[in-house]
C-alpha cells in the first residue's frame, strides 16, 4: 500500500500540522470503496450494527480474516455475491447504515499511526478513490479531525489522559 502524510495532530494540544497542498471531498453516491476495499470489522463495530437489528450472519464475512502480524484482528465485512459491492450498500449509492458504519469506512482514505503524544495521517494512494485532492476538498484543520478522525483522536486522548472538553 502507497501512502503519503497529509497531517500530523498532537494528542495534547489538538494542534494540527498539515500538508497545504493536499485536500479531501468525499464525494457523494460515489461508493468505489464500498466495491473495492475489504473492511475489518472490530468487536465494537459488529456490536454497533447489531443493535440495528441485523444477525452477524448478514453482514460478517467469516471467511476473509485480517492480521498483522500473527494477531488476528477481525473478519471483514460481507460483500454481495452478484456485484462485489458492501451488503449495506443501496442501490442509490449510499449506505443504510451510514452514522453506524464500522471505523474503517469513516477513515478511508487515511492511514492513523500513533506516535506517542502525535498521530500523523496518510493517505492511501488508490486511483479509484476522486475525493483525495479533489477541487473542492477541505484540508485537515480541527474541523476536520472531529468529522473524519474523532472516535480515533477521543479515544488515544482518553488512553493518554488528556481531558476530553476540547
Amino acid at each position: 500500500m502507497e501512502k503519503k502524510w497529509v497531517a500530523t495532530i498532537h494528542l495534547d494540544t489538538l494542534e494540527i500540522e498539515f500538508d497545504p497542498f493536499f485536500k479531501f471531498k468525499c464525494l457523494e453516491n460515489c461508493a468505489e470503496c464500498c466495491f473495492r476495499l475489504d473492511i475489518p470489522l472490530r468487536d465494537e463495530d459488529i456490536e454497533k450494527i447489531e443493535e440495528l437489528g441485523y444477525n452477524t450472519w448478514e453482514f460478517v464475512d467469516y471467511e476473509k480474516m485480517f492480521y498483522r502480524g500473527d494477531k488476528f484482528l477481525g473478519y471483514a465485512l460481507k460483500k454481495r455475491p452478484f456485484d462485489d459491492g458492501c451488503v449495506f450498500l443501496e442501490e442509490d449509492g449510499k449506505c443504510k447504515i451510514y452514522p453506524y458504519r464500522p471505523l474503517a469506512c469513516k477513515l478511508y482514505p487515511f492511514v492513523l499511526v500513533r506516535q506517542g503524544t502525535v498521530i500523523e495521517v496518510y493517505v492511501k494512494k488508490d486511483d479509484f478513490c476522486k475525493g483525495i485532492n479533489h477541487p473542492e476538498g477541505r484540508k485537515i484543520d480541527l474541523e476536520f479531525v472531529r468529522e473524519y478522525f474523532w472516535e480515533v483522536i477521543e479515544e488515544y486522548r482518553k488512553k493518554l489522559g488528556f481531558s476530553d472538553d476540547s
